[in-house]
């Protein structure tokens, strides 16, 4: 991996949601040459389901070697940000880089996605980001180092990213645009980039959604802070870019990426906003929402879809439920399904055994899922040719949510 040179030796980074995941693992990354770090983050206190608080990430900073200033920040709230960037000013004397992670995602139609959905994502991946920009800028463009990074894709006008989940593509890129504008606007005083996986990235968040079987085909969070590292050493000309993880990597002289794997040489699944495929992989995309599956370094095509009804698909899924699968996953699902065949369903895989059927279940739902019934039959196809299609299934519905996990 990418060494620490000791370079963020005493910058004060600030970092939104960072008590889990991506965020926590850049701000490790630079407590490892002894930075200070303002961890601008919602958990105050522990989810049942994912770990970390701004507390204990606080904690981990320390003991990595560098200083922590826990705040409780909703970037929705223009009042929580200013009160954190004070606090950082007066306890650190100013603000040195900011990366911009915290995001929320629903990968949900036009006609699937809740108004209160969509001002989520623009409020906490828009707004969210340029008003914290706006609020540390002063304090940056003071700065000797004097970095921005957001956590956001190429700008790719490419329309498949914009068809199944127009509102979460609009929303990431308003991040992205930021880079674009401000960019420009601040060339000679502050760099301005973007950082966006190649592959998948596992997270805490993947886990809750039964990630068992898919992290195989994901990356450690240790290769975007590597990344983010190589960005912050670079600078202030370095300014305007759209930077793959993997790629600034390759310049830095990583040759080996297995070390970034969490199963080495097993093959990867790309990200999203990425137009690497071969043609025939994004037209596949393009008509049934999926993720290709990757097989021995080559491209395969989608799995056939199943045809049948939402009650049909369930008996499949049951027949598929192991002891296993309730064991690593330990969540209750509830599906809000419209459309002909539609209604409420519910799929329990905390109970021994598990257990599906209609209506909504007898726990409370630790999350739900609104989708058309033509998408949840395509999204459980196969099932029961491949008892490891339930846990894969979930990963298109939440990739990764740094401001912690939503019901979509």
């Amino acid at each position: 991996m990418l060494p620490n040179t000791g370079k963020l030796a005493g910058c004060t980074v600030f970092i939104t949601g960072a008590s889990r995941g991506i965020g926590k693992a850049i701000a490790l990354k630079a407590a490892k040459d002894g930075a200070n770090i303002v961890i601008a983050a919602k958990t105050s206190q522990a989810h049942p389901k994912l770990p970390g608080t701004i507390y204990s990430a606080a904690e981990e900073i320390e003991a990595a070697g560098g200083k922590a200033l826990p705040c409780i920040v909703d970037v929705r709230d223009e009042q929580q940000i200013s009160n954190a960037v004070a606090k950082a000013v007066e306890k650190f004397g100013g603000i040195d880089i900011l990366v911009n992670n915290a995001s929320a995602i629903s990968l949900t139609n036009t006609l699937e996605t809740p108004t209160k959905r969509v001002d989520l994502m623009f409020n906490v991946n828009t707004r969210g980001t340029y008003l914290t920009s706006k609020a540390c800028i002063p304090y940056l463009k003071k700065s000797n180092v004097a970095h921005i990074l957001n956590l956001s894709p190429p700008l790719n006008l490419n329309p498949l990213w914009f068809k199944q989940h127009c509102a979460y593509t609009i929303a990431k890129y308003g991040m992205s645009m930021c880079v674009l504008g401000m960019a420009e606007e601040f060339k000679g005083e502050i760099a301005v980039n973007a950082l966006w996986p190649k592959t998948a990235i596992h997270t805490a968040a993947m886990d809750m959604l039964g990630g068992s079987g898919v992290e195989s085909q994901c990356r450690k969070v240790d290769i975007i802070a590597d990344a983010a590292y190589s960005i912050f050493k670079r600078p202030k000309s370095f300014t305007g870019n759209f930077i793959i993880d993997e790629n600034i990597l390759k310049e830095e002289g990583i040759k080996n990426f297995d070390i970034y794997a969490i199963k080495p040489g097993h093959s990867l699944l790309p990200d999203f906003f990425l137009d690497e495929l071969p043609d025939t992989v994004i037209k596949k995309m393009g008509s049934s929402g999926a993720i290709p599956q990757l097989k021995e370094d080559k491209l395969q095509p989608a799995p056939k879809l199943r045809s049948g009804t939402v009650e049909e698909t369930f008996k499949v899924v049951k027949e598929s439920l192991t002891d296993d699968i309730v064991k690593t996953t330990q969540a209750v699902y509830q599906f809000e399904l419209s459309g002909e065949d539609g209604g409420t369903w519910f799929l329990d895989l905390k109970s021994q055994g598990g257990n599906v059927g209609p209506g909504e279940p007898s726990d409370e739902a630790d999350v739900v899922m609104s989708m058309t019934s033509e998408d949840f039959v395509k999204m459980f196809s196969e099932i029961g040719d491949h008892s490891l299609q339930l846990e894969r299934a979930c990963f298109p519905i939440l990739i990764q949510d740094a401001n912690g996990l939503h019901t979509i």
